[in-house]
């Protein structure tokens, strides 16, 4: 004998995110589909058809009659089975989309503008192109933005231990400097004078200089020059024999990196990097390596161009309150140039009685080239990063030395 499962369930469902039917008051057509009681996955073949606001489903071992009300039907995809749960855990499902689709559309029922944008390719392509705007915005303006903002905020106690730390994790990369003592207290001396009269008139003017400290390193970084986070200065060995120990070069060279102390791009450099990997941690689920790599940042990373720009104004200041020309700074430029062409060579120790260090033959082609200088392709870290155009930072000094 034929085993009928009926019910007289009466309830009424609002959950949010469902669509509610509007029906009509006739007789819709019937539908063949699939009905699974929620407690066994042995399906029914069954015919539902809608009579007013009751839902009919009639099988061989079913029959029920549901209002429809009740019945959550989930959004359309563009493609795969249709379904529609019922109470406790049954649900109704079809494998032919179309025929489903129709058969809703005799109840009455209408997409809502949601999901007629999901079944639309060009919606679909719109919206991926509006979300990688979005991110790419973000990345470029949103990003740096809040880097700026955090760094200005965080308490100067919290940025010198991030700041020892990172100098900490460069023991590695940098080595004690191998220069004489008497050529580093030249400099510090020179560096120390201009650092006071700099402090000096930016006292007169109501405003005060964030402290910093110089170290002198050797390191395998080439001629380079850094400002960490915490006010620490790198100046490396080969940067000093690049300008021939040139004191006033050297001090436009930490002039200029005085001005990212000052603006504390460093700090803002690890804040927008640090974001970055904490979202590729979250992504890859790992964050082991993610302040393991902060001397890696700060080899590869380099200052945006208004950081460059704020820094290269900065040291204009720096050195007007010392009464050093500018141009110090095209000298250092055209050095580098020199150096791009005559590689290390050029940073071997000077000998009594030249007329400069390293490859004749270099210095020869550099005058040639004099006015010609391309630095485009070179690598400098956070202290000299090649944005803006090396050209444009030159002409930048030249107009400010007139």
């Amino acid at each position: 004998m034929r085993r009928v499962i009926s019910s007289a369930w009466t309830w009424a469902s609002d959950r949010q995110g469902m669509e509610q039917p509007t029906v009509d008051t006739g007789v819709t057509a019937r539908l063949s589909a699939r009905y699974f009681d929620g407690r066994s996955g042995r399906p029914h073949a069954v015919q539902v058809w809608i009579e007013g606001d009751v839902l009919c489903i009639q099988g061989e071992e079913v029959g029920l009659r549901l209002p429809v009300a009740g019945v959550q039907w989930p959004e359309r995809t563009r493609s795969g089975s249709r379904v529609a749960r019922l109470p406790q855990g049954a649900s109704l499902q079809s494998p032919d989309g179309d025929a489903w689709d129709a058969w809703r559309g005799d109840t009455g029922h209408r997409d809502g503008w949601v999901v007629l944008l999901q079944q639309s390719w060009r919606a679909v392509a719109a919206s991926v192109l509006a979300l990688t705007l979005l991110l790419a915005a973000g990345y470029v303006w949103g990003l740096p933005w809040l880097a700026r903002e955090v760094a200005l905020r965080v308490p100067d106690g919290v940025e010198d231990r991030v700041g020892e730390a990172v100098v900490a994790q460069l023991d590695d990369m940098v080595k004690p400097s191998r220069l004489s003592a008497d050529e580093q207290r030249a400099i510090e001396s020179a560096w120390a004078e201009v650092l006071r009269k700099h402090q000096q008139a930016e006292a007169a003017q109501g405003r005060s200089v964030r402290p910093s400290r110089l170290l002198i390193r050797a390191s395998d970084i080439g001629p380079n020059a850094l400002a960490l986070p915490g006010g620490t200065i790198l100046l490396t060995d080969d940067m000093v024999r690049l300008v021939q120990n040139d004191t006033r070069v050297l001090s436009g060279v930490l002039a200029h990196e005085l001005g990212h102390v000052q603006h504390r791009h460093g700090l803002q450099t690890l804040v927008q990097i640090g974001a970055l990997g904490a979202v590729t941690s979250l992504v890859w689920g790992d964050f082991s390596g993610l302040l393991a790599t902060v001397p890696l940042w700060l080899g590869q990373a380099h200052y945006s161009r208004q950081a460059e720009r704020e820094a290269d104004a900065h040291s204009v200041a720096v050195l007007r309150d010392a009464d050093i020309s500018p141009a110090v700074m095209v000298t250092m430029f055209e050095r580098f140039a020199l150096y791009q062409r005559c590689g290390h060579d050029l940073l071997k120790p000077v000998a009594t009685g030249t007329d400069g260090g390293g490859a004749p033959a270099c210095r020869e082609q550099a005058g040639q080239h004099s006015g010609q200088i391309d630095l485009q392709d070179a690598a400098w870290g956070l202290g000299f990063a090649s944005h803006p155009a090396d050209a444009e930072r030159i002409a930048f000094f030249q107009a400010a030395a007139r």
